[in-house]
């Protein structure tokens, strides 16, 4: 397949799947190996299309993140600060880099993946009936999250680094867990991710990218900008799903998406 397709393809299922709660590091595994697209140049595109759809969170939260360069952005009295962000992020960050190396060697095949997507599926339809006719009690602005409730978010984050878990499932899932409406888990967990996709994208791009050569920048081009406008838009759409929606849309489609991958791989 023309690698300038494959850029197309693989930036519309990024920016699709990064912010919803289906696991967009399950999905390119999947279609990395359907694909054949796999080794040094994929992964460096995978971090490029994941740096192109925290832009679009940039964009979306500009305002928010213009509030935490300033002062008033990191009192923890004035709505959500950086406090909570750092509350939510820095253990994973600290778990993350002490066990990346054995991720990166044991968890990414199709298989783990199926596993993660069945695990996170789980947590979502738990959480669900969690909140069952307790939905008035739930924090719903994210202004409202407590440091204490963002801390525990973060260390639900932990679960993500299990591909196919999905990072914005085991927040979203954990948030409802601590008290935190869908909407409101929701703009945190896109919000936190930032620092910590962005970190995690230039460790390894600054690893891998004298593995490129000239003839890849177009490819990481159109990967980038796709990934960029889709996620820009999935974002928008799925905030208001989750005005009038439920998780267990996206734990059903996990289910059937394990399925599907082990009977293609292993059947």
């Amino acid at each position: 397949m023309d690698q300038n397709l494959i850029a197309v393809l693989l930036g519309i299922i990024e920016g699709l799947t990064e912010f919803l709660p289906v696991s967009s590091t399950g999905h390119m595994i999947i279609v990395g190996h359907v694909l054949g697209f796999e080794g040094n140049v994929a992964t460096i595109f995978e971090i490029v299309i994941q740096l192109g759809a925290i832009l679009s969170v940039l964009v979306l939260y500009k305002d928010k993140f213009l509030h935490f360069l300033t002062k008033e952005g990191w009192q923890v009295n004035r709505g959500l600060s950086g406090i909570h962000i750092a509350a939510g992020i820095v253990p994973t960050m600290l778990f993350a880099y002490l066990v990346h190396s054995f991720i990166q060697a044991h968890l990414f095949s199709p298989f783990t993946v199926a596993i993660g997507l069945v695990l996170g599926a789980i947590l979502m339809f738990c959480a669900e009936r969690h909140i069952t006719g307790r939905e008035e009690y739930l924090v719903n602005d994210v202004d409202k999250i407590t440091v204490k409730q963002a801390t525990l978010i973060g260390f639900f984050q932990f679960l993500s680094l299990w591909p196919g878990f999905s990072r914005s499932g085991s927040t979203i899932g954990g948030a409802l867990f601590v008290g935190v409406s869908r909407k409101a888990a929701a703009d945190f967990s896109f919000i936190m991710a930032v620092p910590v996709m962005f970190v995690a994208c230039i460790y390894e791009l600054l690893k891998n990218m004298k593995m490129l050569n000239a003839g890849d920048f177009q490819m990481l081009g159109i990967g980038f900008v796709v990934a960029f406008i889709v996620a820009y838009y999935s974002i928008v759409w799925f905030m208001s799903f989750l005005n009038k929606s439920t998780l267990t849309s996206f734990a059903v489609y996990r289910v059937l998406l394990a399925a599907v991958t082990l009977w293609y791989f292993y059947m």
